[in-house]
């Protein structure tokens, strides 16, 4: 008995040691957590029940110069359905109503979203796509649905939003405005606009503090943020709506006739160097013509005959020749360390002046001019290119830009028939948009001005940061030269390979191009036609360059033929959205227009006119009260004045005729 109790004794005590072990274990672990973890643990417990919640800033927009939007950010939805959630009850009362509300707003009949939510239903679905891709109304308007109205717990409807980045003028130039977008590596990626200025667009994101209430909903600690989202500034570009649109079609028609790869138009504002259109154009896998890449920036290539201007520069610079200097075609062919230039015009020009050979873009007499007088020291030429920077990149404000090549004498890729093939543009690489900043220095008496795609950075009306006018070269020649270069632009197109091109009511002056580009590898040779000048030719407001690349021989491949049509078609639309000189002289003529006072030009006009007056510039109110009394009948969009009119200066008065003003 004595044994029994001694072991009772034991265990006791061994009960009591294990109690005693299991008190100092929780009072230490107790302590631990307290004292030594508690931070963590108070942290932790903060962090599940109380956190920041991030509020994203809102992306700027980019405008063009006009004011149309060009690139905005809208909220994206995408709606699913809990099958799980609503109660039987429920479902069977709405599952018509809303399949019906469904069908109506998303276009599939009510018994294909009957049998998928039933379906869903069945599956215990509780993630079930209904729709994507749905705008801020259709999303509101699902919503309150039949069912869907009774929320996430008791309707099922699950909502994810997030912001996507539309350009309202849809294709139009969309390569130039670009995009941001992360990657599958998760690196940030992007081009144009949209990529360069990243940082004025994308805003700061501002952050709420919230605590978790019952059944997962999060409440507001305080009334403030913790930070204010601070949105992003909006880029005013220099695009003009209007004449890229012109540019746009006008490249897109050509390309699709020519069945040609891929083509580039830029539009430049002369004097200030603002990019007014581009265009890059491509064909797809589906033989369709998209914006991928931008031609115009990027693609560095051997220009052919647009070169030649550079010839002309050096020569009259350095006064070696002049436009009446006589050369020899000699046959149409000619040859250089036993490599041959040839003429395109079988059996050559015969004897001619330096400016018939440019006019008539004879590569026979540009060689000899410039081989003749630079060949014991090309450096004096090449000098020339040097000073006017075209060894150089531009320095765009958007990122991607091709790099130039212009060999250097004394270099490794400097060979005896390196400077013969430079007179005629082989050999070296330009891209359009650099080839364009140098025709628009001659339209601009020599001062070479940078592109600009930009020109303003604004938050609402306040302006953040201008971007003015950057002269890259002050005067790329003397003024005798520029006005003797000029001349024989102009007479390009009145008689020499853009002749087909001239106009008797519009002036232009240009320079066509052929090129040969992988002469190389004969296989993949094909043709880059362009042609690239200014107009008006008297006064240039805008330069302009066009490059179709592998166009269908079968059908054409010379620059006046492919690109000039181009050039012509945007020049002729812009003339006719400005007052003409030569209607306002007749108008004068006519004693219509005495001076500039619309009041007077009003009371001649309801007298004497008998077709549509140009009413360009005028105030709304003066242009719907002169169209109205002559009887024609006036729609008016926008405020201010008169900006574009639907129907041209010109055309005769009928009866019952709707003109349509736009007003800026």
């Amino acid at each position: 008995m004595a044994v029994e109790d001694k072991h009772i004794s034991y265990r006791i005590y061994l009960v009591a040691f294990v109690i005693l072990m299991l008190a100092i274990a929780i009072t230490v672990k107790l302590t631990n957590i307290q004292w030594v973890e508690g931070e963590y643990y108070r942290q932790l417990a903060k962090e599940r029940s109380v956190k920041n919640f991030v509020i994203p800033a809102n992306k700027g927009n980019i405008y063009s110069s006009d004011g149309s939007l060009l690139a905005t950010s809208i909220p994206n939805y995408k709606v699913r359905f809990d099958a799980i959630a609503p109660n039987k009850v429920d479902f069977d009362k709405n599952l018509q109503p809303l399949c019906d509300s469904l069908a109506k707003l998303l276009g599939k009949p009510t018994q294909f979203y009957k049998t998928e939510l039933l379906r869903a239903r069945a599956d215990k679905n509780r993630y079930y796509l209904v729709a994507r891709n749905l705008s801020y109304t259709q999303y509101m308007k699902i919503k309150s649905f039949p069912l869907f109205n009774k929320g996430a717990y008791k309707g099922g409807i699950i909502t994810e939003q997030r912001t996507i980045r539309e350009h309202p003028i849809g294709l139009v130039a969309e390569r130039t405005i670009g995009y941001e977008r992360i990657k599958p590596d998760g690196k940030p990626d992007g081009k144009g606009i949209e990529w360069a200025f990243k940082d004025y667009l994308t805003g700061k994101d501002g952050k709420r503090l919230m605590q978790k209430m019952a059944k997962g909903q999060w409440k507001p600690i305080r009334d403030e943020n913790e930070v204010e989202p601070q949105d992003g500034y909006d880029i005013i570009s220099t695009l003009d709506v209007y004449i890229q649109d012109i540019a746009h079609h006008a490249l897109l028609k050509q390309l699709e006739y020519y069945e040609a790869d891929h083509g580039c138009v830029v539009v430049m504002e002369t004097k200030t160097g603002e990019v007014k259109a581009i265009s890059n154009l491509g064909r797809n896998q589906e033989g369709q013509y998209t914006e991928t890449v931008n031609y115009a920036v990027a693609e560095s290539h051997e220009p052919g005959s647009t070169f030649k201007l550079v010839d002309l520069l050096a020569l009259f610079e350095d006064k070696l020749a002049d436009t009446n200097t006589v050369y020899d075609s000699k046959g149409g062919e000619i040859t250089y360390y036993n490599r041959r230039v040839r003429d395109s015009k079988k059996g050559g020009y015969g004897k001619i002046t330096l400016a018939r050979g440019f006019e008539v873009s004879s590569n026979t007499i540009m060689v000899q001019a410039v081989y003749d007088n630079y060949k014991n020291n090309p450096k004096k030429y090449v000098d020339h290119i040097n000073r006017m920077k075209l060894n150089q990149p531009l320095g765009l404000q958007i990122k991607g830009e091709g790099k130039p090549i212009i060999p250097q004498p004394g270099a490794k890729n400097w060979y005896g028939t390196t400077l013969p093939w430079m007179a005629y543009g082989y050999g070296v690489s330009m891209t359009p948009l650099q080839t364009l900043t140098l025709y628009n220095a001659v339209a601009n008496n020599g001062e070479m001005v940078k592109p600009l795609f930009v020109k303003e950075i604004k938050e609402w009306n306040k302006t953040i940061k201008k971007f003015d006018k950057v002269v890259i070269n002050p005067k790329i020649a003397s003024q005798e030269t520029i006005d003797k270069v000029k001349v024989v632009l102009e007479n390009v197109v009145k008689r020499g390979t853009g002749s087909k091109l001239y106009s008797k009511d519009f002036s232009m002056a240009g320079k066509t191009g052929t090129a040969q580009v992988g002469y190389a590898d004969k296989a993949n040779l094909y043709y880059a036609s362009s042609f690239v000048g200014y107009f008006p030719a008297d006064n240039p407001k805008y330069s302009c360059i066009v490059v179709v690349h592998k166009p269908s021989t079968s059908k054409g491949y010379y620059g006046a033929d492919v690109s000039g049509p181009v050039f012509k078609r945007i020049a002729q639309k812009v003339y006719t959205d400005v007052p003409s000189t030569n209607e306002i002289k007749n108008l004068e003529k006519s004693n219509l227009v005495q001076d500039k006072n619309y009041e007077t030009y009003f009371t001649n006009s309801s007298k004497n006119m008998q077709t549509i007056p140009n009413v360009h510039g005028m105030p709304g109110m003066d242009a719907v009260a002169l169209l109205e009394n002559l009887k024609v009948k006036v729609k008016v969009i926008g405020i201010g004045k008169v900006k574009r009119q639907s129907i041209q200066p010109g055309q005769p008065l009928l009866n019952n005729t709707t003109i349509i003003l736009e007003l800026s």
